[in-house]
């Protein structure tokens, strides 16, 4: 067969390419730097990501998908040409197919719009499949049998909670707090405390370096460089880790409500095998310091966070690709 399998895990905050046979071979920040006038691309992915906020007036730098969706069509099918080109997805005699991941409950008019990008792009054939569902897969768990299998994907844009059995989704919840929204609690915070304002990069600089979720998690500290909002002049503070824990307080809250409301839902015997079996936390947002602590003690089950978190979307992709006729049902 002349044409490639390409599977996509279509981030917020990145992109990431498993080509069947060959693995994951792309994992760049979903990044697009352009000129205001001409839209001519300068920098797509990591290159671009280094201009966030360093750019003169005359070049935007875009983040062309928001909470887990596309915000900007056209630069998105500018992004996933690029990546796919890259990566030597299309060639003139052979177009690839592609899955694709996509949130559980994206409205029909954006699960369309993800399949045409991908279409006009250069796809042959577009499958698409739920994150959780992928992000299970590439866990290592079994949800092809008929036990509960519980998973926490915490993205860039969305965090997906899903009970999985036989193969499909029992129950699912999925909301726009996930990565992005932690950065943004964490700017205003400090906005609104010391009268700092941050870029976005330093807000996940702090996030990374020194965030936790528990009073008795990590205790260190950041020097962070910002402007005063009084003086207007660069200002550098020292910022804790319980100042963090506080700023996230309430995006970590709507989490622990969505595995809630989850579990809440599911039928008894499913949820008999989620105590003896546990949940399992994928995504970046998997890494924050104390998460898996804080969502076992209010759900009461044991959490364990996957090996390789950033990357179990796109390895259950890769799986995925293996069997696509039989596993993948949905094809748009």
């Amino acid at each position: 067969m002349l044409s490639k399998d390409i599977g996509i895990d279509l981030g917020t905050a990145n992109v990431l390419i498993h080509v069947k046979g060959r693995g994951v071979v792309l994992d760049e920040p979903s990044v697009v730097t352009l000129e205001s006038d001409t839209k001519k691309v300068l920098a797509v992915g990591e290159q671009a990501r280094r201009m966030v906020g360093r750019t003169p007036g005359n070049i935007m730098t875009i983040r062309p998908l928001r909470d887990g969706v596309i915000a900007d069509f056209e630069i998105t099918e500018l992004m996933l040409k690029y990546f796919i080109d890259r990566v030597g997805g299309r060639s003139w005699y052979a177009r690839p197919r592609i899955l694709i991941c996509a949130p559980t409950n994206i409205t029909s008019v954006e699960q369309k719009s993800i399949r045409e990008a991908a279409e006009r792009s250069g796809a042959k054939e577009v499958f698409m499949e739920e994150e959780p569902k992928a992000a299970a897969i590439g866990a290592g768990m079994d949800i092809y049998q008929p036990s509960g299998n519980m998973v926490v994907d915490i993205g860039g844009g969305t965090t997906d909670v899903a009970v999985l059995s036989m193969g499909d989704v029992v129950t699912a919840s999925s909301i726009k707090v996930a990565g992005d929204k932690f950065d943004d609690a964490i700017l205003k915070y400090i906005k609104q405390k010391y009268k700092l304002l941050i870029g976005e990069r330093t807000a996940e600089d702090i996030k990374v370096s020194i965030g936790t979720v528990r009073p008795s998690g990590m205790q260190a500290e950041l020097d962070i460089r910002g402007r005063d909002m009084v003086s207007g002049l660069p200002q550098t503070l020292t910022i804790s880790s319980s100042e963090v824990q506080e700023a996230l307080w309430d995006p970590v809250s709507s989490i622990v409500a969505a595995a809630k409301s989850v579990l809440e839902r599911t039928p008894p015997e499913l949820s008999a095998d989620i105590i003896d079996r546990g949940v399992v936390l994928t995504g970046g947002g998997a890494m924050l310091n104390g998460l898996d602590e804080l969502l076992s003690e209010q759900l009461h089950v044991p959490v364990w966070i996957a090996e390789d978190p950033m990357h179990c979307v796109v390895k259950g992709t890769g799986i995925m690709l293996d069997h696509l006729d039989k596993v993948v049902k949905k094809k748009f």
